[in-house]
């Protein structure tokens, strides 16, 4: 399983947890249980401390799996549907793995019916779908923020501007003027939904994040030792370049086109910082991502599919990847000239 996976199921496991403890303080400190089934406040939070994980790698799955082939693919109606189906699914999974847990833990003789409408169950489900819905609208808000940066945020990492080194990666869809007159504005922005979609390659097997969309360009960063490490910044283009022509066929069917980026990458210094009063957002400032993307704007002219600075290649190495030296170029708001280097696969 990714990283970005175990993020995601780590990240369902302990909110079902922190909500499964909560109903167990809250039931069992100064209340009175209705029905058949007694709690006293220890086997309330024994229950919750179980059940917790286990609800969470549940919803952790199901989140996973819906990412991966529904949300992209289901109209609204369609996906309200699914959600109220997998609603009522994953509380009768609830109710039979919470009568197993209880029957192992305090025996009992009542039936699994009659576990299941016991006297104020029915608040207990309603906190149960209130919870999954909570967490489902925050785990949107974390794509919206990006992998991470949510829990930085409410920990205020990033209220005061500090520098950080990173690598970034300009994205560039080439032709992209024409194909926007031929296609249209519709078809063509489900064209760049498409191709975006499927840049999440480079998220899952190559630990990019996606730090901004804007029209046809794409940016991607790492931290400097995650985009070094098996390099990360450079398989990232090719991995999403093999997946577009592995995608040939239904690209040729649905905008008669195959979709072809061209990419500029640097490294250095970055200030990353919160902004924004009533749209918050993660924003990085600083010449490297002004020369990453001057860089990627030399890709037509040199004729070359990715280009990086001098410095990242120092950085990065020679393994599995020739480097072919462009020259000095004058990029737009630059006083020095950067030295590029191409690459290509060995």
């Amino acid at each position: 399983m990714s990283k970005r996976n175990l993020r995601i199921l780590r990240f369902y496991i302990i909110g079902w947890t922190f909500s499964m403890v909560f109903l167990a303080i809250i039931r069992g400190v100064g209340t009175e249980e209705l029905g058949e089934l007694q709690f006293d406040f220890g086997s309330s939070m024994l229950i919750s401390i179980t059940l917790g994980p286990i609800f969470g790698i549940i919803s952790g799955l199901a989140a996973i799996w819906a990412e991966k082939n529904l949300y992209r693919k289901l109209t609204i109606g369609k996906l309200l549907i699914m959600r109220s189906l997998y609603a009522i699914g994953f509380i009768l999974l609830m109710i039979f793995t919470a009568y197993w847990v209880y029957k192992i833990y305090f025996g009992t003789d009542i039936s699994i019916i009659t576990f299941a409408i016991d006297e104020g169950s029915g608040a207990i489900y309603f906190y149960i779908l209130a919870t999954d819905f909570f967490m489902t609208i925050l785990r949107q808000v974390t794509l919206m923020l990006g992998e991470g940066n949510l829990t930085k945020m409410v920990r205020g990492k990033f209220y005061t501007p500090r520098e950080e080194e990173r690598i970034f990666m300009f994205l560039d869809l080439q032709s992209s003027t024409t194909l926007a007159e031929r296609l249209g504005h519709v078809k063509y922005s489900m064209l760049i939904q498409d191709c975006f979609n499927d840049l999440g390659v480079a998220v899952e097997q190559n630990h990019a994040e996606i730090y901004q969309y804007v029209g046809d360009e794409a940016v991607l960063t790492w931290s400097l030792k995650e985009g070094l490490r098996k390099q990360n910044c450079i398989w990232a283009y090719y991995n999403f370049s093999e997946l577009l022509k592995k995608k040939r066929g239904y690209y040729q069917k649905k905008y008669d086109c195959l979709p072809f980026f061209k990419a500029g990458l640097h490294l250095g210094i970055v200030t990353v910082t919160e902004v924004g009063k009533y749209k918050k957002e993660i924003a990085y400032h600083g010449d490297t991502i002004n020369t990453a993307a001057r860089i990627q704007g030399q890709c037509n002219f040199l004729k070359s599919e990715i280009l990086l600075s001098e410095d990242l290649k120092n950085s990065l190495g020679t393994v599995n990847f020739s480097f072919s030296k462009k020259g000095q170029v004058s990029l737009k708001g630059k006083k020095m000239a950067i030295t590029i280097f191409s690459v290509t696969t060995d």
